[in-house]
Formats: structure tokens, C-alpha cells, sequence
């Protein structure tokens, strides 16, 4: 069996409501909750970017497994936001970790998605048998236009999956779809990304995410029934649970992993992060459907079994845990966090 071994994760502890937000632009905060789904969402601290928060979310998956950093063989780090428009983010993680110098090594950018491009790659690996074990991690420090709508969700976060054989949860399968859909987009040396309004739900998220899911259900033989959660990739609260219904998920089947609520659209580590919520409370044998999206447009989708493995997995520190721990910014210092003073 080969699976994710371990997961590790990082939250920012600095939040900024919708409520200050709509402050700021005179706009009807209640409209914009019930819009989007979303109350508050993370903000990285001065000295936080995609490079640090990766760091983070890797030592925490080595320290559950308890490996060993050489036993190492692949970084894929996923994100929008790489600190360095030319200079990988994965060497300065694989360095940090003590990994050594033998190891594979990619920076990955497919919007929202990168981070689960890279747990095929891991999968193919180990079971190539290249590697023991590969890490991907999605980590992102969103940017958004200030007064844009991606302003009250884009959001701060990481998360690590560790790949690699006697897992706690079994990868049954997994399938991708891809398009040329434009629905979001930043040029070069542009600070904001633009995005297509309403384009961005019918023509890209939903037919990927559903055309990912059900080709994948077709595949391993599976019907939503099989599947005791799910997750899908959350660029607001909305989306995700319209996306269960039409494939006939129950919600409490995405409760679990719906972090998008507290902490916003953290983009590259958005649909672990809700695996990792999910991670934290399942039993062996049950199944999870797991499937991100990024814009451009793809959907990655998972069979994830969960394993017996699962119960000597030290999970004490859940992620919900994490959520709580906060510290409310105003605006000023909102801007400030994200550099937008000049």
C-alpha cells in the first residue's frame, strides 16, 4: 500500500474580519457572509511567507512519523505566491528540514491545484520505487486587490503530506481533468491576480471538480455512498457544499474539513488543509473523496482509504485547534502584514 504517511500543518495566528473589511470599502458585511460563506479569514505575520510557512508544515509531518529527514527522496512545494520569482522554494525547505543534498526537488505552480500535482508525483515515485518517500506541500500567502472581492477570502497557510508505503490512509486511485479555462490569472510583474466574475464558478470549478470526482467514482468501481467524507477545494464555503450536492454528498460529510469558515481561501494549501481536518478525526476503513481545483483550469481527485495505522498516529493537536488560537488585526495593520505600505 502506498498513501500518506504523515501531515503536517500551519496556520498563521493573525485574522482580520469580514467586518472590518466591509468597514473599510462601505460595503454590508451580513451580504458579504452570506455571499461567501466566510466570517474571517488568516494573515501571515511580517516575517511569514510561503517559504517559512512550508518549513513549518514539513517539520510537523516528520515529527508525527517520527522519519528521519535523509529518508527524504522528493520536495514538491506547491503555491501562487513563491517568495522568489527566480529561486526555487523547495531547496530552502529541503535545507531547513535537514534533508541533505540527494534528493528530487521542483517548485510547482498550477494555482490552486499545485500541491496535489505533487502527491501524484510523490505516489508515482514511491511506487516506481525511485524514492521511500516524497513530501508535498501546498503553501500560500494569497494575494488580493485591496476592495476586490478575493479581498475578504485570500488567505495565508501550509500544508505537508508525506508520501510513501505502510500508510495510514491508503491512495486507492487517483484521476485529473484539465482545460484551457481562463478564469483567473496574473501576468508577470503584475502584484494582484484578475479573475472572470461568475466565469469562475459553472464553466471552471464546478465542471472540473464534478468531471474529476465522477470520472474517478467510475474508475475504482465507487458512488458518493462508498465515501464516508469528502473534500473539495474551498475558494469560499458556498462552493464546496453546492459542488456535495450535485454529486449528493450529505454536508456533514465536508463539516469536518470546511476550514475555509475561519481562516479563509488559503489557495495551494486550501483542499489539504481540509484533508488534514478530516485526517484528524477518521477511523480506519473509511474513505475519503478528495478533490482540489486550480484555476487555468484542473481538478486533481482522490481514493483515500484510511488504515489501521491510523490509531497509534499521534493526533492530539488537531487542526481546529490551531484555528482558535487567533489575534485580530484592523485594516492598518492588515496592510501592513501584507506589505501593501510601501
Amino acid at each position: 500500500m502506498i498513501g500518506i504517511v504523515s501531515y503536517g500543518t500551519y496556520i498563521p495566528k493573525f485574522r482580520i474580519r469580514v467586518e472590518e473589511i466591509a468597514r473599510i470599502w462601505g460595503e454590508d458585511p451580513e451580504a458579504i457572509k452570506n455571499s461567501l460563506g466566510v466570517a474571517e479569514k488568516s494573515v501571515p505575520d511580517l516575517d511569514e511567507d510561503t517559504a517559512t510557512m512550508a518549513v513549518e508544515a514539513g517539520r510537523e509531518a516528520l515529527q508525527r512519523a517520527g522519519i528521519p529527514p535523509e529518508k527524504i527522496g522528493a520536495i514538491f512545494v506547491g503555491s501562487e505566491s513563491h517568495p522568489y520569482a527566480v529561486k526555487p522554494t523547495a531547496t530552502i525547505v529541503g535545507e531547513a528540514l535537514g534533508i541533505g543534498n540527494y534528493y528530487y526537488c521542483a517548485d510547482l505552480e498550477f494555482a490552486c491545484k499545485a500541491a496535489t500535482a505533487g502527491m501524484q508525483l510523490c505516489y508515482a515515485m514511491v511506487k516506481a520505487g525511485m524514492i521511500e518517500y516524497g513530501m508535498s506541500i501546498g503553501s500560500d500567502t494569497a494575494q488580493s486587490r485591496p476592495g476586490d472581492a478575493l479581498e475578504y477570502t485570500a488567505a495565508a497557510g501550509a500544508s505537508a503530506i508525506l508520501i510513501g508505503r505502510d500508510p495510514i490512509a491508503e491512495i486507492e486511485a487517483t484521476v485529473s481533468y484539465t482545460s484551457d479555462t481562463p478564469d483567473f490569472w496574473r501576468r508577470d510583474l503584475q502584484p494582484y491576480p484578475s479573475h472572470g466574475g461568475r466565469f469562475t464558478g459553472a464553466p471552471a470549478y464546478f465542471r472540473h471538480v464534478t468531471s474529476a470526482a465522477k470520472k474517478l467514482m467510475e474508475t475504482c468501481g465507487y458512488s458518493e455512498k462508498d465515501f464516508d467524507y469528502a473534500v473539495f477545494h474551498q475558494p469560499n464555503a458556498k462552493f464546496p457544499q453546492r459542488v456535495a450536492r450535485m454529486l449528493g454528498f450529505d454536508e456533514k460529510k465536508i463539516a469536518d474539513g470546511m476550514l475555509v469558515r475561519a481562516i479563509g481561501n488559503t489557495y495551494s494549501a486550501a483542499s489539504l488543509l481540509g484533508l488534514c481536518g478530516i485526517l484528524d478525526v477518521a477511523k480506519p476503513d473509511q474513505r475519503i473523496l478528495l478533490v482540489s481545483f486550480g484555476s487555468g483550469a484542473g481538478s486533481d481527485a482522490f481514493a483515500i482509504r484510511v488504515t489501521e495505522k491510523i490509531l497509534s498516529y499521534p493526533r492530539s493537536l488537531r487542526i481546529w485547534d490551531k484555528v482558535k488560537n487567533c489575534v485580530y488585526l484592523d485594516y492598518a495593520l492588515y496592510l501592513k502584514h501584507r506589505r501593501m505600505i510601501k
